[in-house]
């Protein structure tokens, strides 16, 4: 007997991949937007001026979120040189499915110039329509 089961009423029935994966995904993004809430509502607190986005790049809707019927928002911070172009992104909220294609968006994002470096936190809404 391999694989995973869940117990209901004192009968043990067995659970699909498919929920066993669904069910991860869920909580592995659940835990990615909680645990990123904070941390976004206390850079936003101390950051400057947010710098103007020269040009923004369009997240793809992978076939795994389409297949999925995944959708929402993925917050991605990105270290900004004086340049305006992306040095560093990292996803810090959102669907961990929909996370790969944002963080690549990120980091073909390209700001206004500035005096100095900064870092700033994006969103992307993903999704069929979006």
């Amino acid at each position: 007997m391999e694989g995973i089961y869940v117990c209901v009423y004192g009968k043990s029935r067995p659970l699909s991949r498919f929920r066993v994966l669904t069910s991860l995904l869920l909580l592995t993004g659940l835990f990615l937007f909680f645990s990123a809430q904070s941390q976004v509502a206390a850079q936003s607190a101390g950051n400057d001026a947010p710098r103007r986005i020269k040009v923004a790049i369009k997240p793809e809707y992978s076939d795994l979120a389409k297949r999925l019927s995944l959708s929402g928002v993925v917050r991605v911070e990105v270290q900004i040189g004086a340049d305006g172009k992306v040095k560093k992104a990292h996803v810090v909220g959102g669907h961990p499915v929909l996370a790969l294609d944002a963080e690549r968006a990120a980091m073909l994002t390209e700001f206004e110039p500035g005096p100095k470096e900064t870092m700033q936190v994006i969103e992307f809404h993903i999704g069929p329509k979006s």
